[in-house]
């Protein structure tokens, strides 16, 4: 099968629920990342360059359904899928809590860089209430949903198709 196939689908359909579903199960006003979690989940089962590239076109993508400017949301989740896939060698060899713990700073990085962006752009409000009301809780939010879909996207998007389990190995 060709490798890019799972990652295309896996954004496609990220961006299809994030219209469609994620507005629907916001909790208090945040939205969950849906791209955002196929672009880190890719990173970290298939390492930076894959990354990096389903960063661009998924933040891509995410910067073209929304109301504000194009391009932040490509070139912060560029950045964060190459980072986190830098972390891609050691990822299964530590259990769940790792990956976990990547997506959480992974996710309050990529909301406060692009705050930070959208106010260089004067695009946005204010910093520290969108700190506390959305980015922080968004970061909460995409970790606790990574809790659930993690295992079975990281499944769908590795090329091997096999995942060693997520208890310790040693």
């Amino acid at each position: 099968m060709n490798k890019a196939l799972p990652t295309t689908l896996a954004l496609l359909a990220a961006i299809v629920l994030q219209i469609a579903i994620a507005p629907r199960i916001a909790v208090f006003d945040v939205v969950p990342n849906l791209v955002f979690l196929v672009v880190v989940t890719l990173a970290l089962a298939e390492g930076p360059l894959a990354g990096c590239a389903a960063g661009f076109v998924g933040g891509l993508l995410f910067d073209l359904i929304g109301s504000s400017v194009v391009g932040p949301y490509a070139l912060v989740f560029c950045v964060v899928g190459y980072l986190a896939g830098m972390l891609e060698a050691n990822m299964f060899a530590e259990g769940w809590l790792l990956p976990v713990s990547v997506v959480f700073i992974a996710g309050l990085g990529a909301e406060v860089t692009y705050g930070v962006i959208l106010l260089i752009l004067d695009a946005g409000g204010p910093f520290w209430p969108s700190f506390l009301r959305i980015m922080l809780p968004g970061a909460v939010y995409n970790t606790a949903l990574a809790v659930l879909v993690y295992p079975l996207l990281v499944r769908f998007l590795r090329r091997d198709r096999t995942v060693r389990s997520f208890q310790r190995l040693a």
